[in-house]
């Protein structure tokens, strides 16, 4: 938690920016497991964190951007409470560590919400993602579940994310202070990785790393031979060797800041030929990214300039044929790296996407999104001093998706299919590092880089410490 001038400020900020009306900011409540009692681990919702700053379940925060008054709304623990969880700060005290002192029992929030309707004052919410927060904002604001989403409110949604996208001295030194859990996770697992050792075996690990100093995993880890599946999240298979590993893994820290690396290694330690040279391939236009971004770039001529650098490389070993600048202009690399170049960091991995275009339709928000130039439309992203953002490029041989294409006869100039056949069993590979956008260039967060060279890597998989 920062110091209590900081969320002061933010909330101050924020209520600047949307002017007028009562502005919503639900945290997070237990959801549970199995049976009541029996809850998921808590995770705080991100903005309520950003602006509250407080990690305790079923607070809701109130900003009266008309009069200025912010409110605090919880329940005190009772004495049922303390025998189970052990004494708990009050509402009040929860408050004054964050500058609000007007704290208020939950029930109260519902005659507050009303009076603002009743008045016809506009009531600002982000599209809800919880099942929980959409049954709560349905029943204060009297708007069936299924309808939250037409009555969100826009000017919050970009207010927020424009607000998250830069990030302060601080919070670029709580990054700094995530980065040894990735860091560890990563070596864990470079260590462990050997043929015989079960997927999950790793994934457990990297687990352990992220909950024994942090607040856990930042996502779910990818830990998969398989690695042309871009999200594979089975880890049931039993390392071989002659395959590759890719591992994307991420912590947060106790403050609520995440991480996010991939690294790619094979099993046995030692890289083929063919290994090698894909590898380097995809380590180029990694490092090209680093090369290239500076202050007030589009993030789509970053996520084009990886593209042509993994062309380039493709051209080299045959796969890709004639001009590469035309490869890429016919779409060529989407059958080969079938995703964005990178996303926004910060509080969450894909940072602010939860109101963004990936959470519903973004079709009658184009032309906000476009001046807002956040990281919630990519399309619009424009990348400025304080982004933190992913340069994780990849190439993936996904055999179904090369049969697609052939039988279409798509990318017929430009890729020599009879060569990519022989790669169909390769997998895929992807590095990921996360990047500061500074204000002459950029560079990485983090004090050291985790291993990511054909030579270090050698030095390093399937060896103990």
């Amino acid at each position: 938690m920062f110091s209590a001038k900081t969320y002061i400020a933010r909330r101050s900020e924020l209520r600047t920016r949307i002017g007028s009306g009562l502005i919503l900011i639900p945290g997070n409540m237990f959801s549970p497991n199995n049976y009541p009692n029996n809850a998921y681990y808590f995770r705080q919702d991100s903005t309520f964190r950003y602006f509250f700053g407080l990690n305790s379940p079923a607070l809701f925060g109130v900003i009266d951007a008309d009069s200025g008054e912010e409110m605090l709304f919880g329940n005190d623990f009772t004495m049922e409470d303390i025998i189970w969880t052990g004494p708990q700060p009050t509402v009040s005290e929860l408050g004054s560590r964050v500058g609000v002192t007007s704290t208020f029992a939950l029930a109260a929030l519902e005659a507050v919400v009303r009076k603002a309707v009743a008045q016809g004052r506009r009531v600002h919410y982000l599209p809800p993602y919880r099942g929980e927060t959409k049954l709560q904002l349905s029943a204060l604001l009297g708007i069936k579940p299924e309808l939250l989403h037409d009555y969100k409110s826009v000017e919050l949604m970009f207010a927020v994310a424009e607000m998250r996208e830069i990030k302060s001295a601080e919070e670029i030194e709580a990054l700094e202070r995530a980065f040894p859990l990735g860091y560890k996770m990563h070596l864990t697992a470079m260590r462990m990785c050997r043929p015989g050792i079960i997927e999950q075996n790793i994934s457990g690990a990297l687990e352990g790393v992220a909950r024994g100093y942090g607040q856990g995993v930042s996502f779910q880890s990818i830990v998969s031979q398989h690695g042309e599946t871009l999200h594979n999240l089975r880890s049931d298979g039993v390392l071989e060797s002659g395959r590759m590993l890719l591992v994307d893994a991420g912590a947060e820290s106790l403050e609520g800041y995440c991480t996010d690396h991939t690294r790619s290694y094979p099993v046995n330690g030692k890289f083929t030929d063919r290994q090698k040279d894909v590898y380097n391939i995809v380590l180029a236009a990694h490092d090209r990214v680093q090369e290239i971004v500076r202050p007030n770039m589009m993030f789509s001529e970053i996520h084009k300039a990886s593209y042509l650098s993994l062309a380039e490389g493709l051209k080299g070993i045959g796969i890709v044929k004639g001009n590469v600048q035309d490869a890429v202009a016919a779409g060529t690399m989407e059958m080969l790296m079938p995703h964005g170049l990178g996303h926004g960091m910060g509080m969450d991995v894909h940072d602010c996407e939860v109101v963004g275009e990936r959470s519903f339709s973004f079709a009658n928000l184009v032309d906000r999104a476009v001046k807002s130039e956040t990281c919630i439309y990519r399309a619009g992203w424009r990348v400025k001093p304080g982004t933190v953002m992913t340069d994780e490029p990849g190439l993936y041989f996904i055999p179904a998706l090369i049969d697609k294409c052939r039988a279409e006869g798509k990318y017929t100039d430009f890729i020599n299919y009879d060569l990519l056949e022989d790669f169909k069993t390769f997998g895929g590979i992807r590095i990921e590092d996360d990047l500061l956008v500074t204000e002459t260039g950029n560079r990485y967060i983090g004090d050291k880089r985790i291993p990511y060279s054909v030579e270090d890597l050698e030095a390093i998989v399937g060896k103990d410490e």
